[in-house]
């Protein structure tokens, strides 16, 4: 197959199920704080955007003030709580692994974007043992814009050595559906992810629920593109 060359990954609720270390870091953060804990489906649905904006989310839903210092203060705190234990309880999601391998083998380069910091997503990479799978890690701190600017996929492409006609991406949020519009590469979207709007109301060039429907999705997408 001669396209994608490049596979671009989406991280939290796309390769990995990160939930719950961010949940119990979330939790023992607002314990500090005296505020009310959350349980694990009310996170799943804050991720998405970066650190900021869980918390954000989480003062919002118990309507304590979120000022930018207060929102600094506690981002640099919950990145303090979660970066040490960030691969405690999280897993890839089932197929990940035969995916990331079988690709690999066959000579397309892989790549992770997300909003999560680059540090930490490349440490989870790392304890899960597929980072030597990638050949590209852009986080949310590896430039001055995050997701869905198109930038960050972008620049995983350019480090990749390939070019946006010959990637794909994978992910399953509004952000991620959003850059790869604007980056002009496909998007393909999990269902198992991390996202208030359901993918099926998110525009993609397919949707899947399990890693081992992604080849096959791949080769139609591949078979309806224009044939220079």
């Amino acid at each position: 197959m001669s396209w994608p060359r490049a596979i671009l990954f989406d991280l939290d609720g796309t390769l990995v199920h990160s939930a719950p270390d961010i949940a119990d870091s979330l939790n023992l953060l607002l314990d500090q704080e005296g505020i009310e804990a959350f349980d694990i489906k009310a996170v799943t649905q804050m991720i998405g955007g970066g650190v900021p904006l869980l918390i954000e989310r989480a003062l919002t839903a118990r309507d304590e003030a979120r000022d930018p210092a207060r929102l600094n203060d506690l981002s640099a705190r919950f990145l303090a709580i979660y970066v040490p234990r960030a691969a405690e309880k999280t897993r890839l999601f089932p197929g990940v692994r035969d995916v990331l391998e079988h690709h690999h083998k066959n000579d397309v380069r892989l790549g992770v974007c997300t909003n999560k910091p680059e540090a930490v997503s490349r440490d989870i990479l790392e304890t899960l043992d597929v980072a030597h799978l990638f050949g590209a890690v852009v986080g949310g701190d590896t430039l001055s814009v995050k997701k869905p600017d198109p930038a960050p996929l972008l620049k995983a492409v350019e480090h990749l050595g390939s070019n946006p006609s010959d990637a794909v991406m994978i992910g399953d949020s509004p952000a991620d559906a959003g850059a790869a519009k604007a980056a002009g590469i496909p998007v393909i979207l999990v269902t198992f992810g991390y996202t208030q709007t359901p993918v099926q109301e998110l525009e993609s060039h397919g949707i899947i629920d399990h890693f081992s429907e992604l080849n096959g999705l791949m080769a139609e997408i591949h078979d309806k593109r224009p044939q220079s």
